[in-house]
């Protein structure tokens, strides 16, 4: 098995991003920007886009709120299906954001790794095949030593297909899983999920100001099942999902553009003082904050003591997004105890939790230098 090690970096590694048009797409060329180990050398879209310089692709689209990086303005935008050997032949790995259906993402998925490409996914399609690792890299970066049993199933030496969890889970797994020890077996969450997770702004969706939507598709299956999966254990090749704690969940579309609340109620066998449970969220750390990768925070979990926080307006943008705030913390008369958490949906929930996950196998060796 592989140890993950600090990295030092002689040259960066060319990264490709699929559906880079798309918010999210937008996101990953955004976040990029200046990173000290990887750089965009391609872009590739719909046959739409196929053919246009990217700052073309994006034009009257870009949903960004700084502007196009000059590095990524002229590239040429490549067709993601018929132009995939193209666009293999000039990356070290791509990040996948595309918008399309599952199977077709998931053809579009194994045809790049089969083209020794290593892919990491920010899409749903591959979350369950059972030999590829979905990760959130604090919670469980063992999970991506189930890639060489990946590589064989697909007949590959350095293309293998790695995903991150849906955007709705973010803002309670992470505190979950700093609670552990105290056993917590049952869980009651309602999310609050912003536009820009349907891939939206409210230029676009101009009915969901002053508006909510009590139903988002899949999404509820997604925030009570994806959390057993990221605390499973490899077994025989495959990763085997938790069977505890049970979930059940309400997903939320509500008028804000970034920031994903959830409310929560949890049940302990152990049951933990309120000091324990706060402790426990501020001194949590992980393998990305030990080897201080590029977009890891410092703080990965915070307390918040005022009785009115964790707020979008204020907190959303916590550690560059890549950390989760949390307040309101108290005694339940139902349930142990009960909480509200936050996380930014496109930064920790889609592109920046991928650029991590990206890190995190570059330091465990997974992605390399052709």
């Amino acid at each position: 098995m592989r140890e993950e090690k600090n990295v030092i970096m002689k040259e960066k590694l060319r990264v490709g991003i699929l559906g880079a048009t798309g918010m999210v797409g937008q996101r990953f060329i955004t976040l990029l920007e200046n990173h000290p180990w990887f750089e965009v050398v391609c872009v590739a879209a719909s046959g739409r886009s196929a053919g246009k310089t990217y700052a073309e692709a994006v034009e009257g689209r870009w949903k960004m709120t700084t502007p196009i990086p000059e590095a990524v303005k002229n590239l040429t935008v490549y067709d993601v299906t018929s132009q995939r050997k193209e666009v293999a032949s000039q990356v070290d790995f791509v990040f996948s954001a595309m918008n399309l259906g599952k199977e077709e993402i998931r053809a579009i998925e194994d045809a790049y790794a089969k083209e020794e490409v290593p892919v990491v996914s920010n899409n749903s399609a591959h979350r369950w095949t059972p030999d590829v690792p979905m990760c959130v890299p604090e919670i469980n970066p063992e999970h991506m030593h189930v890639i060489p049993f990946q590589k064989k199933r697909l007949g590959t030496e350095r293309g293998f297909i790695a995903v991150k969890p849906n955007c709705s889970i973010q803002s309670y797994a992470p505190v979950l899983t700093a609670w552990k020890e105290f056993e917590p077996y049952e869980v009651v969450a309602t999310t609050y999920q912003a536009i820009s997770g349907a891939g939206k702004t409210f230029k676009e969706w101009p009915e969901m100001e002053g508006n909510i939507i009590p139903f988002i598709s899949g999404e509820e299956e997604k925030s009570e099942q994806e959390p057993l999966r990221l605390w499973g254990k490899i077994e025989n090749g495959v990763i085997k999902p938790a069977e505890s704690p049970v979930i059940t969940c309400q997903c939320i579309r509500v008028p804000v553009l970034n920031g994903h609340t959830a409310a929560v109620f949890v049940k302990f066998r152990k049951k933990p003082t309120r000091e324990q449970l706060i402790e426990k969220l501020d001194s949590f750390r992980g393998v990305p904050q030990e080897l201080e990768l590029p977009s890891a925070p410092k703080q990965f979990i915070r307390y918040m003591e005022e009785p009115d926080r964790p707020q979008i307006r204020l907190d959303v943008d916590y550690e560059n997004g890549m950390g989760v705030s949390v307040g309101r913390l108290r005694e339940d008369k139902v349930y142990d105890y009960k909480f509200v958490g936050l996380s930014h949906n496109t930064i920790r929930g889609a592109a920046g939790g991928a650029v991590l996950c990206a890190e995190l196998l570059t330091a465990q060796g997974y992605i390399t230098k052709k």
